[in-house]
């Protein structure tokens, strides 16, 4: 898989992007990760990629050619499954929007700021809208982050267990059981001792039960 990033501020992946499973998953070229600087793809000299609204009102806006600019470059050396665009109003991520994506060989990446990007990026270059929760960050990096690593944590190989993944919450449409380890016994405070038992059958039917009245308690919801 390859995902390509557009932002104004792409030193902010640096770190997130060298630490634990993305790295593991970059190192084992399992996935690329390229980061673009839309700044990059301005024409005048003094790199601007925002402007006043038209119509007046408060904040800036992202401005349509930067980012066209470094689109058509891209897309110019490989196709794109999806053109994604970060923001509040998008799709809200969900656990089988990641595993949908996983399976892409390219996407794009694109990060906004101010009060977003021009309405003719999102008319006419991007693909699909996804947002990582009901609420405004300052811009779209860290939503990329997070999309990023739901993502590439689904690549086969990339993960220890194999079977990891197919265990998180939401992957059968439950929240995960409660998880223990050593010592069994911690200040008073006991492993259940089902899970000491060694009956595989039977913690097998602990966890689901367990799986189902967390859901039932924590995510009404999903039932």
């Amino acid at each position: 898989m390859r995902i390509d990033i557009l932002s104004i501020f792409p030193a902010m992946f640096q770190g997130p992007f060298s630490q634990s499973i993305i790295r593991r998953a970059r190192e084992k070229q399992l996935v690329e990760i390229h980061l673009h600087d839309i700044r990059d793809y301005t024409r005048d000299k003094h790199r601007r990629v925002d402007d006043y609204p038209f119509g007046g009102g408060a904040g800036m806006v992202m401005m349509i050619e930067p980012v066209e600019a470094c689109m058509e470059a891209l897309q110019a050396e490989r196709s794109y499954n999806e053109v994604i665009y970060l923001c509040p109003d998008g799709e809200l991520l969900d656990q089988p929007m990641a595993n949908q994506l996983s399976s892409a060989d390219n996407l794009i990446l694109l990060c906004g700021h101010y009060k977003g990007v021009d309405e003719r990026i999102r008319e006419h270059l991007v693909t699909r809208e996804i947002s990582i929760g009901d609420y405004v960050l300052s811009g779209g990096e860290l939503a990329a982050m997070v999309l990023t690593d739901a993502v590439v944590r689904l690549i086969p190989g990339v993960l220890g267990d194999e079977t990891s993944a197919l265990s998180d919450s939401f992957q059968d449409g439950l929240l995960s059981p409660p998880v223990y380890t050593r010592p069994a016994d911690y200040k008073g405070w006991k492993v259940p001792g089902i899970l000491l038992s060694g009956h595989d059958r039977k913690i097998e039917e602990w966890r689901h039960e367990q799986s189902v009245r967390r859901t039932r308690e924590r995510r009404p919801g999903m039932m």
